[in-house]
């Protein structure tokens, strides 16, 4: 039987629960219902007319990135054989034109496969934040957009947390956790359809198995969410996820934001420096560095430092209010030094 997310209803989640509960627990968590009474949600439910001209009301005009597809790719926007390439083509023109395109392949048989993703809504929808609002916390630079015919986006990871409210058509999502990353077959990092890496594994066809014999062990350890309009799902970072849109014409509303930020730094650009500063030494360092990186950073064995009254943590006491800054001036100044 396929593993689920766990689910809660909208009514039972306060703002409280998931900043304390949600959150920390770092795991995806269904909410049914969350977003139902949207303004959004209620005129798609009337008609794929009807959320046409709800976004019309408030569109302005900004140019925005569509993906094309021919209809034989069925919405799988992906690499060519050899990896050269991508299966569609991208163009610049204006939402709502975009959004008539979407609707138009959607009433013909034979259309192309039409899909625009990450609009900020406060460029391209102004207004939209405000009639279509969640008091659940900060959710930083506000709500994008995801509109388009069928769809299948490849299994990817995301360096922020998401929270990923369908307000149109049905979206399946197949998740993996980050554990799980050495099996699943990344792709380049810097060669890729919209941003982050995907899974060569998780995204091939059936029957793929034998050229992926890691994943295979791990398959079954996916777990499946279907989502209907007016549901959400919490999605903690570096979780891995296949989203495929499966009605004629689909919507989804996401917030991306860092959770557990204490600054304006990233953990993916501390991975990126970690990079060229260890990736490529000998093995026997790499495993001296992995000790340090256990002992003051991941902390498997509690503070570093916990041997010692909490004066004397210096720099390893909290954050917050002054070690972030006095740790980042550090970092700063061996940069200007190498």
């Amino acid at each position: 039987m396929p593993h689920a997310p766990t689910e809660i209803a909208a009514g039972d989640l306060t703002p409280a629960r998931f900043q304390q509960e949600i959150i920390p627990g770092c795991r995806p968590v269904v909410v049914r219902g969350l977003v139902a009474e949207w303004p959004v949600v209620k005129a798609a439910r009337a008609s794929a007319g009807a959320l046409r001209d709800y976004l019309a009301k408030l569109d302005a005009g900004k140019p925005v990135e569509v993906f094309f597809g021919d209809r034989a790719i069925e919405g799988k926007y992906y690499y060519n054989p050899g990896l050269d390439g991508f299966n569609f083509e991208r163009r610049i023109m204006k939402l709502m034109e975009a959004v008539d395109c979407a609707l138009e392949s959607a009433d013909r048989p034979g259309g192309p496969s039409v899909y625009v993703g990450a609009l900020p809504t406060a460029d391209c929808l102004p207004g939209f934040g405000v009639g279509n609002s969640l008091s659940l916390g900060d959710f930083g630079a506000g709500p994008r957009l995801w509109l388009g015919t069928p769809a299948n986006i490849s299994s990817h990871y995301d360096t922020f947390d998401n929270l990923a409210c369908v307000i149109a058509g049905q979206r399946r999502f197949t998740l993996y956790a980050p554990e799980l990353i050495g099996k699943l077959y990344v792709g380049p990092i810097d060669h890729t359809m919209s941003g982050p890496p995907v899974s060569l594994a998780a995204s091939a066809p059936p029957g793929s198995d034998a050229q992926f014999p890691l994943f295979a062990q791990i398959r079954d350890q996916a777990l499946h969410a279907q989502l209907e309009p007016g549901d959400a799902l919490y999605l903690p970072k570096l979780w891995w996820h296949q989203v495929e849109s499966t009605a004629p014409f689909n919507g989804l509303v996401n917030y991306w934001w860092d959770a557990s930020s204490a600054g304006p730094d990233l953990p993916y650009t501390a991975l990126l420096f970690s990079m060229i500063t260890i990736a490529e030494r000998p093995p026997a360092e790499r495993q001296a560095w992995k000790a340090f990186f256990d002992h003051y950073v991941f902390r498997s064995d509690g503070h570093p430092l916990a041997h010692l009254p909490t004066q004397h943590h210096g720099l390893l006491g909290p954050l917050k209010p002054a070690n972030y800054s006095k740790i980042r001036a550090r970092i700063l100044r061996l940069l200007r030094m190498s």
